[in-house]
C-alpha cells in the first residue's frame, strides 16, 4: 500500500492527483492489475472526471454546494454535515485498471481528491492488486 499526503487550501476543492499516482506506479514498477484509490476521511472523496478544462472542477464544486449547502438546520455539532453528505454522494474510492504500468483512463479523464471540509492535511491510500 502507498500513501499520498495532500494539503488542501480551500473548504471545497478538487485536487488532480493523477500524476502523483502515475509516479507511484512507475517508481515501483507495477505493471498489470487493479488499483484502488481510497480516502479514509468522512468529509472528502475520490472521483474520476475531466481534467482538460478546470472549469469542470469549479462547476462541480459550485453545483454540489448549491445542491447541498451548509445549513444551520443540520444537527451535527461540528457544522459540516454538508461535507459528510457530499462525501457519501461522490464516494470514498475509485478502482482503476492498470495495463503495462499505465492506468486505463479516457483521453480527458483525471483522478481527483475532493475536499469538502478544508483546508486540511489529508491522506489517500493506493492499493495495487496485480494480475
Amino acid at each position: 500500500m502507498f500513501t499520498l499526503n495532500i494539503n488542501t487550501s480551500a473548504r471545497c476543492q478538487l485536487v488532480d492527483i493523477t500524476r502523483d499516482i502515475e509516479s507511484r506506479l512507475a517508481a515501483h514498477g507495477l505493471s498489470d492489475g487493479i488499483l484502488v484509490v481510497f480516502t479514509p476521511h468522512t468529509t472528502s472523496a475520490i472521483t474520476i472526471n475531466e481534467n482538460a478544462d478546470p472549469d469542470v472542477q469549479t462547476d462541480m464544486n459550485a453545483f454540489l454546494s448549491k445542491l447541498i449547502p451548509a445549513a444551520k438546520e443540520f444537527r451535527h455539532y461540528e457544522g459540516n454535515s454538508d461535507s459528510h453528505i457530499k462525501s457519501s454522494l461522490v464516494g470514498a474510492s475509485e478502482t482503476i485498471i492498470v495495463e503495462n504500468g499505465k492506468m486505463v483512463l479516457g483521453t480527458w479523464q483525471g483522478i481527483y481528491f475532493c475536499e469538502f471540509d478544508g483546508p486540511r492535511q489529508r491522506k489517500v491510500y493506493l492499493k495495487f492488486i496485480g494480475s
